[in-house]
């Protein structure tokens, strides 16, 4: 009977410690690349540029972490045509959007550079004439023609 613990304690020892170093082996940490919101705008842009070409662009705003886009639980955005998304704020979004492209022409947006220059330009008005707290405007679609 003794022979028959023993085996069993040698069994059962080496489980117990393995599972207990994985009860305890530390969780790997996921670090967000992405810590607010993404809020893509509901219609795309279609706009005139100054050297006679047309540009279509969907702008999309990473909200910063807290910052709503106004969505409330009850009431879901269309997606029709003319409708106004959930961020209380976007018809002046909108307009600075506007005003900052139109004054661009096609190979400004077509670089790289430029375009990053473009999207900080629209990130520094939206900070200054609103309360959105915006850490990142993005260009997910653009076309220019």
């Amino acid at each position: 009977m003794f022979k028959n613990k023993k085996i069993m304690l040698a069994a059962a020892l080496p489980i117990l410690l393995l599972g207990g170093y994985t009860m305890t082996k530390p969780k790997p940490v996921i670090k967000q690349k992405i810590k607010g919101s993404i809020y893509v705008m509901p219609q795309a842009f279609l706009l005139n540029l100054s050297d006679g070409r047309y540009v279509k662009l969907t702008v999309a705003l990473e909200l910063a972490p807290g910052q709503s886009d106004g969505a409330v639980a009850g009431a879901a955005a269309s997606s029709a045509e003319g409708s106004a998304g959930t961020l209380p704020e976007e018809p002046l979004v909108r307009e600075i959007v506007t005003n900052t492209v139109t004054n661009q022409n096609g190979e400004e947006l077509v670089a790289p550079q430029s375009r990053r220059t473009i999207r900080r330009q629209i990130l520094a008005a939206i900070e200054k004439q609103t309360d959105v707290k915006v850490q990142e405007v993005l260009f997910p679609d653009l076309t220019v023609q």
